[in-house]
Parts: C-alpha cells; structure tokens; sequence
C-alpha cells in the first residue's frame, strides 16, 4: 500500500499545468482478478484518449501524457501487490499512483486539475497519528492513519539506543548492560529485568542515564514534530513509558499507551493495538465536531450552501466541513470573478465544486470530515463552520 500523505495531496492540488488526468477503479488482491483489472485500466485509457481529442493539445503532447499510463498495463511489478482500489494521476509534470485499502468507484476525470474527493477519508485531520516505539535498544516513529502504517526517518540528532546516547558521556560513569535472555529474573508486571555493570552504578544512576536519553530523544524529535498536532501513542514497557512523560515536551501525547517490548513488534502489531485507542479518539472527535456545528448552526458562521461555502474555503474561511464522499456537485467556479454556477448534471468542463470545498479547506488549514452523506448536518451535501 503507499496512501498519499498530506504533502503528496499539497503536491496535486497545487498542480496547474493541464490536462489532469485522474483515473479511480478498484482491484482485486488475488492474481486471478488482475485480468480484470487490466480491461478496466484499458478501458479507463480509451476513455482518456477519447476525452483529449476535444482538446487543444498537439498529437505529440497527448501521446507523451499516456504513455507512462499505457506502460502500467505491460508492468507485472506493478500489479503483484495490489489493494482493492487503486488511484492514478497524471499530467505533464505528475505521474502518481496509490494502491489502496479500500474498493474505490470507476471514475474518469480530465480537467485542468485533478479529482481528489476519493482520497479524502485517508487525509482528513482527524485521521493521522503517530507511534513512537521506546526501548533501551531502539527507537522507531511511526506514521499512521486508520489504514496504513511507515516507519518515519529519524533526525540525527535523535539518539538510537540508549549506548549511543551514553557514549560520549565521561567513561568513568558509562554503564555497560543487558537484557536477561532467561526467564529467571523478571521485574514488576512481568517485564524483563534490566543488568546493570559498572563501578558504583544503581538503580538511580541507571535511571538517570534513561532520563538523559529519553531527553535526546524528546529534543531531537522537535525537529520533526513542531509544527505537527497529530496525536502520539507511545509504546514499550510501562516504567519506560512512565519515565518518558516526565521529559516529553510534545504536547499531544496520548495517555494510553501500548504496553510491552516493541522490539518484538513488527510495525503492523503496533499499529493494530494502537487503532484500539484510536478508533474511539476518531469517534469522539467526529462528535465534538458535529456539537460545534450546531452550536453554531442558524447563524452567520455557518452554511449549508454550496454557493457560499465553495468561495469561502477557496479563501481560507472555512474552519470545518462536513462534506458528502458519496454525492457530486457539479459545477463551475471562477476564483478570479468569484463566481459559481450549480449544474444538476455534469457539463463539459464541469467540477465537483465538493471536491473543490473539501480540498482547499484542507489546504487552508481547516478540518474536514469526508462522510457518508446521512452524517453531514442537516442532511446536507456539505456543512461549514466558517472561521469568521
């Protein structure tokens, strides 16, 4: 799987340079479907091809726009790890693709920019989280949304192990340890005693050197996670844990944690048992956010207007939306004359003004809840609380 991240959709969004060719279908995770997958990419080709020819481009221009998407069908490598949806993006400066979790519907979009509403469940704020796996042996952050988990690269400044945290500390007080590898010595709740060996070292000398480290680890991460709001899991053993929350300085750190030695744990496990804190963090946010909508719902700080709210998130209003993942608006806005026009079907060069909505409140920095379209307030295609 490789979800897009927030970056990636900053990249597409960003993108002016058409035609933008966004190509949605889903697929099959056993190799007996891939045929099918196949006619349907073809299918999804032709029907490009067809598009371009009512457009402006040379001959030349259009058959360098496809042929990277002509190749994927003669990619075996391509097509031997599957998701059961499947996203590509292409225009004459992006070639993107995303195997996802999720069965997607059969969409064709050529436009001057590209579709994105089927990739808003993966992107919306209150999806992302973080792990970060503590033990005296390593350390590892975890990027995650409810479906897909990667190992983010670390600063240099953030130590690896708790010896290479210690190396450069006076050899007098450097403290030599292990793990038991035996059953015989386990500590409190089970966990696996800690050996420690040198000259006058103790519990509290072996404590304070986990503190040290624990404090690298906390001020080399602020290179990555200042900016950033997401929640954190912390995982390991209890009594590291413990120790950690004492020097952490992110301030959204989650209170529960996932509990034993992460080293055993591939990132998968972790991400499994950290979803069991998540799914009910999700729950009670989507809630909140509703309760804030109606707090404000019937006065000037909210819409239900396709007309009002589009022109608003293009402009950075827009504090939250509730938008309809399974519904399309089809429309026409001119940021430039700040005008809309609402189509009851699709035109030529007609946009889901939706995906425009959900996709520039984002980019502004507001939070959006891409929902089935019973959960949006009042029935709506979408809802909004505007910033002022």
């Amino acid at each position: 799987m490789n979800i897009p991240s927030r970056d990636a959709l900053k990249t597409l969004v960003e993108q002016q340079q058409g035609p933008c060719i966004s190509l949605f279908l889903p697929t099959h995770r056993s190799a007996m479907g891939t045929q099918q997958d196949l006619l349907r990419l073809k299918n999804q080709i032709r029907e490009v091809e067809n598009s371009l020819l009512l457009s402006k481009y040379h001959p030349a221009e259009k058959e360098n726009l496809l042929k990277p998407l002509r190749a994927l069908l003669e990619d075996e490598q391509f097509w031997l790890h599957p998701g059961d949806g499947l996203a590509i993006f292409r225009s004459p400066e992006v070639f993107h693709f995303h195997h996802l979790p999720v069965c997607l519907q059969e969409q064709v979009i050529v436009s001057d920019h590209f579709y994105l509403k089927p990739l808003l469940p993966f992107l919306t704020n209150d999806a992302r989280f973080y792990i970060l796996a503590l033990s005296q042996k390593d350390v590892r952050l975890l990027e995650c949304t409810r479906y897909s988990v990667r190992e983010v690269n670390l600063p240099e400044a953030v130590p690896k192990s708790l010896a290479e945290a210690l190396k450069y500390d006076d050899p007098d007080n450097q403290v030599r340890y292990h793990s038991s590898s035996s059953g015989a010595l386990v500590g409190k709740g089970g966990r696996q005693a800690v050996i420690f060996h040198g000259q006058g070292v103790g519990i509290d000398d072996a404590k304070d050197n986990i503190l040290r480290y624990f404090q690298q680890i906390d001020h080399g991460l602020h290179e990555l996670l200042h900016n950033e709001n997401a929640p954190l899991v912390l995982a390991g053993v209890e009594y590291l844990l413990s120790i950690y929350r004492k020097v952490n300085t992110y301030p959204h750190v989650l209170e529960q944690g996932v509990f034993g030695n992460p080293d055993k744990l591939k990132a998968e496990d972790m991400h499994r048992r950290a979803m069991t804190i998540e799914d009910p963090r999700l729950q009670k946010a989507w809630q909140d956010a509703a309760a804030y909508y109606r707090k404000y719902a019937g006065s000037e700080r909210t819409s239900l207007s396709v007309k009002e709210v589009v022109p608003a998130a293009f402009y950075g209003r827009v504090e939250l939306l509730f938008v309809a993942i399974d519904q399309e608006q089809w429309g026409v806005f001119d940021p430039t004359a700040n005008s809309i026009h609402i189509h009851k079907e699709a035109r030529f060069n007609d946009d889901d003004l939706l995906d425009i909505a959900a996709t520039q409140t984002l980019l502004h920095g507001g939070m959006v809840y891409a929902v089935e379209s019973g959960k949006v307030p009042d029935q709506a295609p979408l809802a909004a609380v505007f910033r002022y």
